[in-house]
């Protein structure tokens, strides 16, 4: 198996013992990607930013292992309060409007940092 670790400075630096990302052969799993903006290093807390934020997050880890959303074929999505689930699909739809992978979105106790959201996928390239 060819095994690739993916790090960018467009996303947030993992915040444990973990890599933004991994390709192994021609599938790239993301690690969930909470709403931190890369450059300022700030949480977003409002949950429409906080979607768009995440997602950002996965692009840039994806683009940096050669894939666009439009490889992805699984994401997950965390959230820390289910009523937040229509804004999330909002933003959602702006990212993958034609392309629609398979998708899980659950509610979680708590998030690291406390975050709203936390966004991983899947995808082939």
């Amino acid at each position: 198996m060819n095994l690739n670790l993916i790090s960018t400075e467009k996303a947030p630096a993992a915040i444990g013992p973990y890599s933004q990302g991994v390709k192994a052969d021609n599938i790239i799993f993301t690690s969930g990607q909470l709403p931190i903006n890369p450059t300022t290093g700030e949480l977003i807390t409002d949950i429409t930013e906080a979607t768009r934020q995440s997602l950002e997050n996965v692009k840039a880890i994806l683009a940096e292992a050669g894939a666009t959303l439009e490889d992805v074929v699984k994401v997950t999505i965390f959230i820390a309060n289910m009523n937040d689930f229509g804004k999330v699909n909002e933003v959602y739809a702006e990212y993958f409007s034609n392309h629609k992978p398979a998708r899980s979105c659950v509610e979680v106790a708590r998030l690291p940092k406390d975050g709203v959201i936390e966004i991983e996928a899947i995808a082939i390239k």
